[in-house]
């Protein structure tokens, strides 16, 4: 019984240091891998370093591809929390029923004050509407004749920030048309539709044009890369003919790529950022003119994170289509 007992804390112990002698190993494994990886990317650095003047060129081209389409994303975002603003200031004119007096008409604009689709609402009286047509319309004398005012009392209701579709300010429209006391209900959306219809027609044409010019990046980046692979084509051979392996040859390629990326990311968010700010004075000043709190909005963290993944996604998805294709081609003879 006692040699049991002995033999089992023997066995024990053997496996931990099985497994202790197995975790080093791979623990050195994933540091190696790391390290490797960490060579690779300080080397292609060096590379472009070697060649300052080109490389910053082909990153400004990356620059300037990223930027436009950012800029133009920037700037309708600006338009659009603008048109939020003229949205929520459509007014709806409800006429009231030329029987219906001055009080239940002021107790309607106040029962519709409580609904959650309605900011405020404005009273005008019989009084006041005949009052603001005899100034404004110049026909005083011919409103003196008549013996009662024709005019009925109004109702104006402006809708909700949150209602920021032309839809749903028709379906307001609707519900206020229904209700027995109006007569009549008016809103002019022809030009809240074709604010809206242009404003996705230009985000459309945007998102297009990013598209384009990210095919672009893919070219510049891969025309660039496949000027390198054939500037090395020699490095190239005297590696593979040593046993170096298509993925070991790829990385320092693929690096590459991606710095370029990096790089013209930095660039388009400096420059659209750079843009805004010259624009930002002139801009907030034509509001000021025009009595409107907006203010330009600049690109945020948000803007620059995004900009530099997609140049260096862009740039990882060119080197990586450069490098899979010309690499096969180059074999020791």
């Amino acid at each position: 019984m006692r040699r049991g007992r002995t033999k089992k804390p023997e066995h024990a112990s053997r496996k931990m240091q099985n497994t202790s002698s197995r975790r080093p190993g791979l623990i050195a494994l994933i540091k190696n891998y790391f390290l490797r990886h960490m060579q690779v990317m300080f080397y292609s650095i060096g590379q472009l370093s070697r060649t300052p003047f080109s490389s910053l060129m082909t990153s400004a081209v990356i620059g300037i591809a990223l930027a436009l389409p950012s800029a133009f994303f920037t700037l309708l975002d600006n338009v659009q929390t603008l048109s939020l603003g003229w949205d929520g200031n459509a007014q709806i004119s409800l006429f009231m029923k030329y029987n219906v007096s001055n009080s239940d008409a002021q107790k309607l604009a106040t029962k519709l004050r409580m609904r959650q689709e309605v900011k405020l609402t404005r009273f005008i009286s019989r009084e006041q509407a005949l009052e603001e047509f005899r100034t404004h319309s110049g026909f005083g004398d011919v409103l003196d004749v008549l013996e009662k005012n024709p005019l009925p009392a109004v109702i104006v209701v402006v809708p909700a920030t949150t209602l920021d579709t032309p839809d749903q300010i028709e379906t307001l429209l609707t519900s206020l048309k229904n209700i027995p006391e109006v007569d009549l209900a008016q809103l002019d959306l022809e030009w809240v539709k074709r604010l809206h219809a242009l404003l996705e027609t230009a985000q459309r044409g945007i998102t297009i044009l990013a598209v384009l010019l990210g095919l672009s990046v893919l070219l510049v980046v891969g025309n660039t890369i496949r000027l390198g692979i054939e500037n090395r084509r020699d490095e190239i051979v005297i590696t593979k003919l040593i046993g170096a392996t298509n993925r070991f040859i790829r990385r320092p390629f693929l690096y590459t790529g991606i710095w370029y990326g990096l790089i013209g990311g930095l660039l388009a968010w400096s420059a659209v950022f750079t843009t805004m700010m010259l624009l930002k004075a002139p801009v907030n000043r034509l509001a000021d003119l025009y009595y409107s709190q907006f203010t330009l909005s600049l690109p945020g963290l948000e803007n620059a994170l995004l900009l530099v993944f997609s140049g260096a996604l862009l740039g990882l998805a060119g080197s990586w289509i450069a490098v899979g294709r010309h690499l096969q081609d180059i074999e020791p003879t």
